[in-house]
């Protein structure tokens, strides 16, 4: 029997190589490196794959062929080539390549982020937009984000009391959580409900499942071998949200219907199900799915943007305190910032984009998938190819950006580029059919917190470090982190 395995297994590798080298001789792929038999490319990413891509790209080109393993690349490095497949030839590259973790941990893939394109897709992301994630859905929660602001930061101020270290890589990420729980769940829960290790752990851990290069995606074959053992950590991952959401959704059923003005994401979705109404089905799977790409989009992006934000602020003192002079003329020193006040901060939307830039949350998105062979540049994209879009390399793109790996806000001074996807040298939030549907919601949890942050404290770092020496290393994942804590003293400011 395991002999037989053997062969079986060498034969498929074989057919598989000789299947991959035929299309290639036939076709006019992009330019790509030299690749080796069987793994193709795989061996040329590590820790951070995204500035090995961008590496990788300076010789051979922004759009790009690689390999992993059975499945072909296409990396894409600059904004008239990102155009070109999320805009030009948007509808080819608009659905999700199947995905193991995905697969597991969002139900089949049911959620609007790893969701293949469909008609369920498409009227599911309409549903979302409509009565999700409406302007009108999140001004209704503009009372509880104040609230959870104002406990913030009543809870650094005895630091500031005590002039002690803050551990802002906790901190942050605790308040989004909680806001996240809120708006998605109508109530606060503690860590321990989740599972004992806490949302932000388990979080990260799907964050990590979802973005670790899994050898079952890129030789089918090996899947039933689970020889990294992703397979048993997603399906007791999956289990954990799982009795976690069916515990939310029984509450909510408990609890009977409820006034508009109190009913939070989940009351809204059971009710579209228990209508009958939707032109689609919807059960209990959809309505989980949506709740984790709302926990996990309102909660871990929103707090490794702040995170990113406020590392950049620390190492530009000077940009900190232009900053905190723009806040003092809009809002003045004897009151919090207050989310009205969001559209006159022009230089905090500019320091925002900048750290997007440099730090964008997802820095190669979440892969395309080539639903029909094409052209694109004159080039053929065989069908079935996963498309990579590197935000990062085109962030610090010197055929760009003057001065790319500087952090300089003024350089959107009179300038139009936003982050909403209409501009291709900027996508933070990606672009076309597959762009966030969530991003006013991020936009404004990141703002106001960054906000509240540099308008009610000072901000020193510990140990007398000076700013340069502050680590910017970073963790990759899907959304890629700080690898190191951030840490800083905080003295509060306010005339209150």
């Amino acid at each position: 029997m395991e002999l037989t395995w053997y062969w079986l297994t060498v034969m498929a590798i074989l057919a598989g190589s000789l299947a991959l080298l035929a299309t290639r001789r036939k076709k006019k792929l992009p330019p790509g490196p030299i690749g080796i038999p069987i793994l193709g490319h795989l061996h040329m990413l590590g820790e951070n794959p995204h500035q090995n891509l961008q590496r990788i790209a300076r010789d051979h080109g922004p759009i790009m062929y690689m390999r992993f393993g059975f499945a072909p690349i296409i990396v894409v490095s600059s904004p008239q080539a990102a155009e070109l497949f999320l805009k030009t030839h948007d509808l080819v590259f608009a659905t999700r390549p199947p995905h193991q973790a995905a697969k597991y941990l969002s139900w089949d893939q049911r959620n609007l982020v790893f969701g293949a394109y469909s008609p369920y897709w498409r009227n599911m992301r309409k549903l979302c937009t409509i009565e999700v994630l409406s302007t009108l859905k999140v001004n209704s929660f503009r009372p509880m984000r104040r609230e959870e602001l104002a406990l913030f930061v009543e809870s650094l101020k005895e630091a500031s009391r005590l002039h002690i270290s803050v551990d802002l890589s906790e901190k942050v990420p605790s308040l989004t959580a909680e806001m996240s729980c809120r708006t998605v769940f109508g109530k606060k829960y503690n860590d321990k409900d989740i599972d004992e290790r806490g949302f932000k752990a388990v979080i990260q851990e799907a964050m990590k499942l979802l973005s670790v290069p899994n050898l079952g995606d890129y030789f089918p074959f090996l899947r039933v071998l689970d020889l990294q053992g992703l397979t048993r950590k997603m399906k007791a991952l999956a289990k954990v949200f799982d009795d976690f959401f069916e515990r939310v959704i029984e509450e909510h059923v408990q609890a009977g219907d409820r006034p508009e003005q109190a009913k939070d994401i989940v009351d809204t979705m059971m009710s579209i199900m228990q209508s009958g109404e939707c032109e689609f089905q919807f059960d209990r799977s959809h309505v989980k799915a949506i709740m984790l790409d709302l926990l996990i989009g309102s909660m871990d992006t929103a707090a490794v943007s702040v995170e990113w934000i406020l590392s950049e602020l620390l190492r530009n003192p000077t940009v900190m305190k232009k900053l905190q002079k723009e806040l003092e003329q809009v809002v003045g020193l004897k009151r919090m910032v207050e989310e009205s006040d969001l559209d006159q901060l022009e230089y905090l939307d500019m320091v925002v984009k900048e750290t997007f830039r440099l730090h964008p949350v997802a820095p190669l998105l979440v892969p395309h998938y080539a639903r029909e062979d094409s052209k694109v540049n004159g080039y053929d994209i065989p069908k079935e190819s996963r498309i990579i879009v590197n935000t990062y390399a085109i962030g610090r793109d010197p055929n760009v950006w003057t001065d790319p790996e500087i952090f300089i806000p003024e350089r959107f001074t009179g300038s139009d580029i936003d982050v909403k996807g209409q501009h291709f040298q900027l996508l933070p939030f990606g672009s076309g059919r597959r762009g966030c549907p969530g991003i006013q919601l991020g936009l404004i949890q990141v703002r106001l917190i960054v906000s509240q942050l540099v308008h009610c404290f000072d901000w020193q770092l510990p140990n007398d470090m000076p700013p340069e020496e502050l680590s910017m290393n970073e963790e990759f994942g899907i959304v890629v982190s700080r690898a190191n804590h951030l840490t800083a003293i905080p003295t509060f400011r306010l005339q209150n």
